[in-house]
């Protein structure tokens, strides 16, 4: 899932469309530069063996729905997307923001926390 020119796409894309795009690319080990970092629950993953496990065990864990509540471009390679996540995982619900920087069209860092 590699984008060749980000910064045309990112300047055209809407706060529904980058979140679009992010879910997908994260869950899709594809999605990522081989070097990438992802951050998730204080624990970083580096390099895609790592973030291909995390994306398999991460995805399992519990289910739950996410609402859309904002998206904001930062420059032509930074996006916070911010999502709502209601399910069965302890406390039920959360709002979560989704930091992340593009290299050559790839998820270089991810970064999930409140």
């Amino acid at each position: 899932m590699r984008l060749t020119c980000w910064g045309t796409a990112a300047r055209a894309m809407s706060a529904w469309a980058a979140r679009a795009w992010l879910r997908a690319a994260i869950r899709r080990i594809s999605a990522f530069h081989e070097n990438a970092t992802v951050t998730d629950e204080d624990v970083t993953h580096t390099g895609t063996a790592a973030i291909g496990t995390w994306l398999s065990t991460a995805a399992g864990e519990f289910t739950f729905t996410t609402e859309r509540l904002g998206a904001e471009r930062l420059d032509d390679t930074h996006w916070v997307v911010t999502n709502r996540l209601e399910g069965d995982f302890p406390g039920g619900r959360a709002d979560l923001r989704y930091r992340f920087a593009l290299r050559s069209g790839l998820i270089e860092d991810l970064t999930i926390a409140p």
